[in-house]
């Protein structure tokens, strides 16, 4: 019942909210001219909707990172419909090549890790992206590079193991990850418009490199399942347990980044700001997608991903902007 009241309130509540939020006339918004959007729903009412510097309802933000949040929960619902067997499989099983390398330790390498970015795999180096991006087999370049680290030991970020997501998605359900993502998760939630690119393997970018493009609102809808155990409208999109393992994973990694003493596990973050507990999907320049289920509120972020502005837009909205938006949603 809840997540059909959040269909019909996203709709009819923009016209009746409030007229102003305290954060309104702060600096951490004001003075931002990367900030384009934050939107905010409340007990599935949409309680504040605002678009900044040219952006609108319209346009199609680049998500970049939070392309791996959503990857996450297109390979719950592969799992839930059986096309992959459990988050613990070894990713030799579509990567065959692993089982013959003469690192041992790559044939073990399982999907959570992967997910977890604690695969061990070969990393892209951010100074020289443009190196990986022109690779014809981005995969095969990650899959054959000797390891940067034990399997499972520690948490290092890792896009071009992330992009393995797609590769694994594709192999399995015999459907592109664009095709797959839009009949099973984007058309049951209403979302009908969006971009996605593919890297040079003809795979659809799975890191957010080149990144999933959405709407504002549509990213809401996402947020609302976490919320709903994985339900909108009465349908069950993504099964409750692989929210659950979504929204609290049973091994974690602290986070190299982000809200402090975040954690990191199944390519989402968590964290605790003023006692109060969040899961969180983050991109790069200030892409976020915040769900608080104590307070059943989803708080999303676009920003640009200008590399000059896009870490300092990033800690604007985790220490100064969000703790404002926090306290409003307290009242």
């Amino acid at each position: 019942m809840k997540s059909l009241l959040f269909t019909i309130l996203l709709v009819v509540s923009a016209g009746a909210l409030r007229a102003q939020f305290a954060f309104d006339t702060s600096a951490a918004v004001k003075n931002v001219p990367g900030l384009y959007s934050i939107l905010i729903t409340k007990h599935d009412g949409l309680v504040y909707s605002h678009y900044f510097n040219g952006g609108s309802a319209e346009t199609l933000f680049n998500d970049q990172s939070l392309t791996k949040s959503i990857g996450a929960i297109l390979i719950g619902i592969a799992i839930d419909k059986g096309f992959i067997p459990s988050v613990d499989e070894p990713i030799s099983r579509w990567f065959p090549s692993l089982k013959t390398d003469t690192d041992g330790r790559k044939a073990t390498i399982t999907l959570r890790e992967v997910m977890n970015q604690a695969s061990g795999l070969y990393h892209e180096d951010l100074t020289r992206l443009g190196y990986y991006l022109s690779l014809d087999d981005p995969s095969g370049r990650v899959l054959s590079a000797p390891l940067a680290g034990e399997p499972g030991k520690a948490w290092v970020y890792n896009n071009a193991a992330s992009h393995l997501l797609s590769v694994i998605l594709t192999k399995s359900t015999g459907m592109d990850t664009r095709t797959f993502a839009a009949k099973f998760l984007f058309t049951p939630l209403g979302i009908t418009t969006f971009e996605w690119m593919k890297m040079r393997d003809g795979f659809y970018d799975g890191s957010g490199l080149l990144s999933i493009r959405l709407h504002s609102a549509d990213l809401l809808k996402i947020g609302s399942l976490l919320l709903h155990e994985g339900k909108y409208n009465g349908q069950s999109i993504v099964s409750g347990g692989w929210v659950e393992a979504i929204m609290q994973p049973t091994v974690i990694y602290p986070a190299g980044w982000g809200f402090h003493s975040s954690t990191y596990a199944l390519d989402w973050y968590h964290a605790e700001v003023d006692g109060v507990k969040f899961t969180y999907g983050m991109g790069w320049g200030g892409q976020f997608l915040v769900v608080i289920p104590s307070l059943s509120a989803v708080v999303v972020v676009n920003e640009s991903v200008a590399d000059a502005t896009a870490i300092r837009q990033s800690v604007n909205f985790q220490s100064r902007l969000f703790p404002l938006l926090l306290a409003e949603l307290r009242n």
